[in-house]
This record gives C-alpha cells, structure tokens and sequence, in this order.
C-alpha cells in the first residue's frame, strides 16, 4: 500500500514544498502554506464511465471511423492541417446578452458576430462577494440555456432543492423542463447523478462545499478545493460539459483558496458592486475563449438582475438627464472593451489641515488622484495643499482608463473655484506631468456614444476630428489652462 506524504502547498502561487517555511520560497509571501495529504493511490481516472458513456453518447461511431477519430485526438497535428470548424469552438447563449458578452463571442471570417456565451468544454470560476447575486445570475442564466433546448443541471451545496426552486419561481424560470436540480456535496454522486443526467452545461454553487470522501479534509480546504477543480475541469475537458463553478471570496476580495483554482478554469469571472445598491458589474479576469476587457451591467431588482447597458453611465438628457449646471461634476466618455459608457465624475473639496490634508476616492485610481491634484497647483496655480479632496466615480463602474484625467482634473478645480461645466458638455483626453492634454484613443466611438445620449460639446485634445456621423462639436484644449477656462 502506497504511503501518504504530507506536503505544504502554497495559497499564493501553488507551489509544493516538502516542509513548512515561514515565507514560500517562490514567490515570498508569508504564512502562506497550508499543509496537505497525499494518497499516490488515489490518482486514478475518477471520471473514466463518465467519458465512455458520454462518448458513445454523444457521436457514435464505428469501425476504422471511431479509430481514426480517437487518433486524431491523442496525436499531434500540423497547425496548418486543423479545420476551419475546429477554430471556432461552439457556444451556448444563456439568453443574457450583457453575461454571454463578457463570456465572449464567435467571429466568422469577416469578423462579424456569429454566437455568444459558454463554450462546449470549458471551466468557468465565478467570484463575488457573499449577496451580490452569484446564484441569481446564474440559476438566470441556467433557465436561459433550457429555454434553448440546452439541458443543465444545477447543483446546489450550500441549499435544498426547494429553496433554489422558490428562487427560480421569483426569476420565472420554474417551468423549464430541461434544467434538473440536485442537492449534493459528495463528488461521486454528482459526476453519478451528471452521467446519469448528461447536461451540456454544470452549475456547481459552491466549489467551497464539494469533498471527496477518500480525503481527510475537511470541505473548503486547500486539499478538498485543488481535488475537486482538478477533476471537474478534467471532466470537462474529456466529456465536452461546460463547467460552471461558484467560488467565494476573501475580505480583501480574492477568490478563497489556492491560486491553482484560476490556473485550472479556462474563465475567471467577477461579479462586482455593492450589495446594498442595485447596480451590478460583471468583469472578466481571466478568458482563454475572448477579451477580458469586456463588462457587463445589471441592475438588481425584485425579480432578479435585468440587463442595464446605461444603467453605470449617464442616462440621456432627453430621457430625463440633469440639464442643470452642477458643481464638481464631469461626465467623460470611457472605453471598456468594445462598449462606451459615459461615466459622471465627481469631486468635493472641503476645508483641511496643512499637512495632513485628505485624499479619498472611490472607483478611482488615488494614484492617478494624488498626481492631477499636483498638476492643478502646479500649472493652473490652485492652492490645494489644505484642501481636504473626494472623488468617485458614479453609478459602481471602476475608471481607470487615462482618458478619464481631464474629467477628474476638471471636477476637482469646479469643486474648488465653484464653476461648473456646461451639463451638455463632456470632456475626454489623457493629462500629462507638464500640464499638456493628450488624445485618447477610439475617439469616434466616444464621440457617436456622447451624441446618442444628447451631449453637443466635448473637450479634447487639439488635432482631433470628428466623424461624419456625429453631431457633436469639437473645443480643443491644449493644456490645463484652457481646461479650467470651460468652466463657468
């Protein structure tokens, strides 16, 4: 009988080492190894009915023809000998178009948008923090895909079946007969239960309350949490189910256990905002199948998260947009990914002590805050040393595109000289060490976002121009000066 090792593991990096250390050799984090078993007996195949039964399933063959294709699949191939069909992988819409864009998309050869959303195969680890609405989106995701014809089975580890079909009566997706519920923490009777069931797509909600019997660990530590990842996403890999893990969070924000947890998944996805506002943002941190730069924007309401593309950015002035001049308020045009959202800064600035003047922000960059604020006392000749200063973004979307300097430079020095800006007037431009605005980047996006929205003016830097189709003028500013001389 093989022997059982202990070996400590790194929460960190993931590295292995044979004895504890204060601080892990390889990458120099401290009291970040946790002790582990290992059984060399239990490296076996956990999933080989599985993928025997899905493949006899799924495409049956026969004779030379099922040879060949098994070939095919364990032996290496020239890149140049692939197929077509095999670049583009197949994906399943949830139905959700802001959580299929984050996802990510298919293109045909003209780089039009063919498909959207989960891909055949693939792990994906959504994070959040404790009552952002992880299990709504995606129990409303699920109901989606069996809408489609797209059979899932949702597992729930943290709840009963009953409480997650109350959840799915309130969403309106109770009557859907291709989703299957099971309530179960046990790994061998959820991969039982999913050959059994054969889905295209597995929720687990949560990956934190999965165990293996044959390990003595409890469920959630690093030993249980790198076993069972390990063979879901082999799972996936070998059966062609799209895997969908839920994984909690820490107090600083980090997805709980090892970092291999984010090796392993093909998407990391995190779900963010603030539990006790109703606007959500879903960002990718992690995608082997598109962009990470790509959002996504819901607003959560009594009958569960509603698609919202506008509702971080400002609404249109002729939707019932503030048409009143406000002070220390600037709205900049910002790029995330392929979307344009147009984002309201804003500043306030109130009496402080020399020398230990405040600096807050909130979904800003307070970097990027502490080197506009000595740009203003520099160049634009505004005391600020004794100013107390605050600046957030509104709406929860996090700004920290540079393009965004000119709007957060322009409301600290309205908060300051009480000016405001022309409510029909957004700003856009990068602002240098030397007081020099800089162009941004997809300007004509920017620009035909802030006409649909009613904006008529937009500051920029000089040598920009605009499109044919946006009706928007053009006042180029060169540097802080002429900025600040917008204002009033």
């Amino acid at each position: 009988m093989a022997k059982v090792k202990t070996l400590f593991v790194c929460r960190s990096c993931g590295a292995v080492q044979s004895r504890w250390m204060g601080k892990c050799p390889d990458c120099g984090t401290w009291d970040s190894l946790d002790e582990e078993t290992h059984d060399p007996s239990a490296a076996k195949d956990p999933q080989a009915a599985l993928v025997s039964a899905w493949s006899e399933l799924a495409e049956p063959k026969a004779g030379a023809a099922a040879d060949d294709a098994s070939a095919s699949s364990t032996t290496a191939r020239s890149i140049a000998d692939l197929e077509e069909s095999e670049e583009n992988l197949p994906r399943s819409s949830t139905g959700i178009h802001e959580f299929d864009r984050v996802l990510g998309v298919s293109r045909d050869a003209a780089g039009v948008v063919t498909s959207g959303g989960i891909v055949s195969g693939s792990a994906v680890l959504v994070g959040g923090e404790p009552g952002i609405g992880k299990s709504t989106l995606l129990l409303q995701a699920a109901s989606g895909l069996a809408r489609r014809g797209t059979r899932v089975l949702y597992v729930t580890s943290e709840e009963s079946a009953s409480q997650v079909r109350q959840r799915a009566v309130r969403l309106g997706g109770a009557s859907e007969k291709e989703l299957f519920l099971l309530s179960d923490t046990n790994l061998a009777r959820i991969v039982e239960q999913t050959r059994k069931v054969m889905p295209r797509v597995l929720v687990i909600d949560s990956i934190q309350m999965i165990y293996r019997s044959d390990i003595p660990a409890a469920p959630g530590s690093i030993t249980q949490l790198r076993r069972c990842a390990s063979e879901l996403v082999y799972l996936a890999k070998k059966s062609g189910i799209a895997v969908v893990l839920v994984g909690h969070v820490t107090k600083d924000g980090q997805l709980a256990g090892p970092r291999l947890l984010e090796h392993l998944v093909d998407t990391v996805v995190s779900f963010e905002g603030d539990r006790y506002h109703a606007h959500r943002v879903v960002r990718c941190i992690k995608n082997r199948f598109g962009t990470t730069l790509e959002i996504g924007l819901f607003e959560m309401t009594g009958e569960g998260l509603k698609e919202a593309p506008e509702s971080a950015g400002v609404m249109p002035l002729a939707s019932g947009g503030s048409v009143e001049p406000r002070i220390g308020s600037v709205v900049a045009p910002i790029m995330s990914g392929s979307r344009c959202v147009l984002v309201e800064v804003q500043a306030l600035t109130a009496t402080g002590f020399l020398g230990a003047a405040k600096r807050k922000a909130s979904g800003i960059d307070s970097n990027r805050l502490a080197m506009l604020i000595a740009v203003l006392e520099q160049h634009a000749g505004l005391r600020l040393a004794d100013r107390d200063i605050f600046a957030q973004s509104v709406g929860g979307l996090k700004v920290a595109e540079p393009a965004s300097d000119l709007a957060l430079l322009l409301s600290i020095a309205s908060a300051q000289m009480r000016k405001a800006l022309d409510p029909r007037t957004c700003v856009v431009g990068e602002v240098g060490l030397g007081g020099e605005i800089r162009p941004a980047a997809q300007l004509e996006a920017r620009l035909i976002e802030a006409s649909r929205l009613g904006f008529t003016r937009i500051l920029l830097a000089p040598g920009q121009r605009a499109p044919k189709n946006a009706k928007i003028e053009l006042v180029a500013v060169k540097n802080v000066d002429r900025a600040i001389e917008q204002l009033g």
